[in-house]
């Protein structure tokens, strides 16, 4: 989670300088501009993928089950204001997609189930766990 309009994915690697709080693809709380990644390419890394608007993102698993198939490998990640779930696709080492599944609910964490579901904690009205599975095809 980063400043306002800023999440990122980042992955730690030694030595490596992400940047916050000196460059950022979002803006200070206080409305201050902050300058983007791109403005200092070799002092430091650029994410993999941001967020604008800002998601909030909380609770992340990589899902590796055979439920949703076509989810094995991709990050499930809990947005708390875009009140979503949120599945980002890899192709290799590079994002190549994402897609918001809008709850309405804040999302607080991601957990994969041992048969394949996804569980998601919300934090509405105190706490609600949703399990998320496929509907069977009429």
């Amino acid at each position: 989670m980063g400043p306002l309009y800023g999440d990122e994915i980042n992955v730690p690697l030694p030595g490596r300088n992400y940047g916050w709080p000196v460059v950022s693809n979002g803006e200070n709380y206080n409305g201050v501009p902050i300058p983007h990644h791109e403005t200092d390419t070799e002092a430091f890394a650029r994410p993999l993928f941001y967020w604008r608007p800002a998601i909030s993102p909380s609770g992340m698993a990589f899902y590796e089950g055979e439920t949703f198939p076509d989810w094995q490998g991709d990050a499930l990640i809990g947005a708390l204001s875009a009140e979503a779930l949120v599945r980002v696709s890899f192709d290799g080492e590079t994002v190549d997609g994402e897609e918001q599944i809008k709850l309405y609910r804040r999302v607080r964490d991601v957990i994969p189930a041992r048969d394949g579901a996804i569980l998601l904690l919300t934090d509405y009205e105190d706490g609600k766990l949703l399990r998320l599975s496929p509907v069977e095809a009429e």
